[in-house]
Parts: structure tokens; C-alpha cells; sequence
């Protein structure tokens, strides 16, 4: 969108007022909410420090990451990402900004500068990648107790589920108010969402999305997160992207199909013939190798590992195989022109900038080392080891111990970046469990 065109989409609407959003590492959005004639005449600021503060709200205590003087950055709009947000009560415009400093350049430890530099390094090749995104979430019961464990809301029958319902129609139909005003505002932000089913945890649902651009798919679903939990909020329910909400459910995931088209428009994944290309299989082994280094990202939190357990459709390998949802890489059975790449390792809490840009990173650092995967498994991916980092303190040595990562990211990222999860690992670390004071208390 051109700039005239903005400021046009401004008059049409109305606006009176518009958030300026920067999303942080974590994908929470900060920011400032500025009158428009605001808006038109000011370059907004924001401390660097707040794109590294962490989801307890506590920051790193490496003041290098920074600079000793907490400078400011400069938060410029990205014209293509304003929309309405349609439960605002007066006109209101959200526009979401890149962060650069004060000569122009970017800030390198922004998550959407790190998404934009590795789709740079695809366009370098003539490669542009095509994703899509699908996302799971829990509705549940509203609780104002972190103490009390949660539970799936009550629909229209008046009852809450009591097991698992994957694929029902009528389970969705129970709250159908809900996904109603869900789609609605969707379509009043342009979030062009697809699918809509019932997953198999009670109250677990998926909403997919349709292939595209990773960046303008990333900015949606940092949007959805948000129509999601505002809906909730008014029908008096929470909607919870947490990995691993409940204790005898499973947890939810954002699965990322992937494919990559050349400069002809074709599918890189597939030959002439419509077999698979060696690229394909490159970008696949990328997947396998590096995958384990940027999980920090795929898992980013204590409770996302709660959810890589075995025989609860989610993986606890890299193996890949078509058609296989006990791997961590699926090969959906498609056409030539369709052929992509399915990565079921991320959960729903990651950061959808930074899990785009890692995914993607991954397979190229494949396609253009030319690696070999695996032979594609036939058979249960849960009756193998574990491939994956079990905690968050392991995943954190293997991003920090991996210079192709450091290289395709930049350091100064990687350090930032797991400064963040170390410091939020640590805040952890201090909590004594309601398990330790029931098993331990009078028993050892």
C-alpha cells in the first residue's frame, strides 16, 4: 500500500486513533497508541530494551545487548500492514512498524528484520518460499488462579466436554457465537483465514491458513493471536496459545507448510517429471540437521517441552516420511506443483516471525550445502529415541554452539535472543512447584 493509500484508508474509516505495534521477541505486542493527527506528524520511539523484555516482563542482565545508555530506536509503519481493529471503540487503526536506528539502518534483533533477512537470502538465490501456517489453541474455562488448573468452557448445552471430539462438527457448534465474531473480526483485519476444525484435545481447535508470502503470513498471525484472545474475552472464556495447557490433554502446535518457488514460478521441490528434486531432499535434511539449534525458537518456553512427548501427535524426532504425523517432518501426498514440507516440531507459543525465519533458515542452509536426509520412515517415529532437547537449558547451548545459525541470523541476534530464554529459564527456576510440595514436603 502506497502511502496516499493509507492515509486514503484513514478518511474511508474514519480513524481517530491508531496502535503503532512493534512485535518482541516473545510475539507480544509493544508499542503506543497515538491520536492520528499524532500519527502524521511524528516518527514514533521506543526504548531498544523493550524488544527484549521478557514474558514475565524482567529483562537480560547483559547490558551489551543494548548499550549501557538504553537507547531509543526509531519505529517506522510498514503501509502494508494497516487494519482496522474492529473492536476498538472509537475508529481505530493498527499499523505494525520495523525498528531502525537513527541512520537508517535496521535493528538486527528485530524479529521481523531476522524474517525479512532470510527471505533476502532465498531472493539472492531466485527462490521465494511459500508457507502456511496452521494453528492450534485451547478455549478455556476463565481462571484468575495460576494455582488451579484449567478446564474446557461450558458451550450452549451447558456442559463442558468430557472427551476427546477430533473433527466434530457439533463440538465446534457449541460455541459458535464465539467463532462467529471470530471470523468477523478476521475479515474486518484482512486475515483471510481458512479452515476451522475441532482438534482432539477438549476444547482444542485449528484454524489454518491459506499459502503465501512468510512475511505477510507471519503479521496475520501475530494479529490472529490477538482476535482470538479478544473474542474470548467477550464471551466470557480465555482462548490459550500456551503449548501445554492442560495436564492430560495434548499440546498445541503451529504447523508450517513450506515450498519454494524459482524465478520461473515453479515449484523448486519437484523435477520436470514431477519427482522430487534433490533440492527437496536437501531442504529436508537442513530441516534435520539444524532443527535441533534453533528450537529456543520451535519451543521458546519451560511448559513448550511439556508438549514434545511421545504418542500425543507431536514429535520427539526429525525423521521425516509422506504422510507420517509421528514425525517431525511430514511430506503431505500432493501433486508436483503442490509438493511441500510440513515442520510439526514448532508449537502454537513461538513467535511466528522468528518460526518462519528459523524454519526456512533451516531448509536453506540444506538446499545450498546440498545435505542428504534420512531414508523417509514408513513406520512410527514414536518408537524412536528422542531427538529433540527435552528442556529449555539444553536447547539454549545448542543455538548459542552453532555458528551456521549465528551466520544466517547474525550474532548479535543469537546472543539477544538466548539472553531472553536464559533469563526467563532463570525466573522459572525459582519457582517451588505444587508436584515438589506434594511429593516432597513430608516424604524425603
Amino acid at each position: 500500500m502506497a502511502q496516499n493509500q493509507f492515509q486514503d484508508f484513514f478518511r474511508e474509516y474514519g480513524i481517530t486513533e491508531v496502535e503503532c505495534v512493534v512485535p518482541d521477541m516473545t510475539g507480544v505486542a509493544r508499542g503506543k497508541i497515538l491520536p492520528k493527527s499524532q500519527f502524521n506528524s511524528a516518527n514514533m520511539r521506543l526504548p531498544k530494551a523493550v524488544l527484549i523484555q521478557t514474558v514475565t516482563g524482567d529483562w537480560p542482565d547483559d547490558d551489551n545487548i543494548t548499550g549501557p545508555t538504553d537507547p531509543d530506536v526509531v519505529c517506522v509503519p510498514d503501509f502494508n500492514t494497516v487494519r482496522l481493529v474492529p473492536w476498538a471503540p472509537d475508529p481505530t487503526a493498527l499499523v505494525i512498524h520495523d525498528c531502525v536506528h537513527f541512520d537508517g539502518s535496521p535493528v538486527d534483533i528485530s524479529p521481523r528484520y531476522v524474517l525479512r533477512k532470510v527471505l533476502k537470502l532465498f531472493e539472492d538465490k531466485g527462490w521465494k518460499p511459500v508457507v502456511a501456517p496452521e494453528l492450534e489453541f485451547y478455549l478455556v474455562e476463565r481462571n484468575i488462579d495460576p494455582d488451579i488448573p484449567l478446564k474446557p468452557p461450558v458451550g450452549r448445552t451447558g456442559r463442558a466436554e468430557t472427551g476427546r471430539m477430533s473433527y466434530s462438527i457439533d463440538a465446534v457448534n457449541e460455541f459458535d457465537p464465539y467463532f462467529e465474531d471470530v471470523y468477523e473480526y478476521s475479515d474486518a483485519m484482512r486475515l483471510d483465514v481458512d479452515t476451522l476444525i475441532h482438534e482432539v484435545g477438549a476444547g482444542q481447535m485449528e484454524i489454518n491458513f491459506v499459502h503465501g508470502d512468510a512475511l505477510d503470513l507471519a503479521d496475520r498471525v501475530f494479529l490472529f493471536k490477538r482476535v482470538v484472545r479478544e473474542t474470548a474475552l467477550r464471551h466470557n472464556i480465555y482462548a490459550t496459545f500456551m503449548a501445554k495447557p492442560m495436564q492430560e490433554e495434548p499440546g498445541s502446535a503451529m504447523h508450517i507448510h513450506q515450498s519454494v518457488v524459482g524465478r520461473d514460478g515453479n515449484n523448486v521441490f519437484s523435477n520436470a517429471d514431477g519427482s522430487p528434486s534433490d533440492l527437496f531432499l536437501s531442504y529436508i535434511a537442513g530441516l534435520q540437521r539444524y532443527m535441533p539449534a534453533v528450537m529456543p525458537i520451535m519451543a521458546p518456553f519451560v511448559n513448550s517441552y511439556r508438549r514434545l512427548s511421545r504418542f500425543t501427535a507431536a514429535p520427539i524426532n526429525l525423521q521425516w516420511g509422506y504422510d507420517n504425523r509421528t514425525v517431525g517432518i511430514r511430506v503431505p501426498n500432493s501433486g508436483p506443483e503442490a509438493r511441500r514440507v510440513e515442520n510439526r516440531v514448532p508449537g502454537v507459543d513461538v513467535n511466528p516471525y522468528l518460526a518462519m525465519a528459523a524454519t526456512l533458515a533451516c531448509g536453506y542452509l540444506g538446499m545450498i550445502k546440498g545435505l542428504k536426509p534420512s531414508d523417509p520412515m514408513t513406520t512410527s517415529g514414536y518408537d524412536l529415541d528422542y531427538e529433540l532437547p527435552r528442556h529449555l537449558e539444553d536447547a539454549i547451548e545448542l543455538m548459542r554452539d552453532s555458528a551456521d545459525i549465528a551466520e544466517v541470523f547474525g550474532a548479535d541476534f543469537v546472543n539477544a535472543f538466548c539472553a531472553v530464554k536464559e533469563k526467563e529459564y532463570d525466573t522459572f527456576f525459582r519457582v517451588i512447584s505444587s508436584w515438589e510440595r506434594s511429593h516432597l514436603l513430608l516424604n524425603v
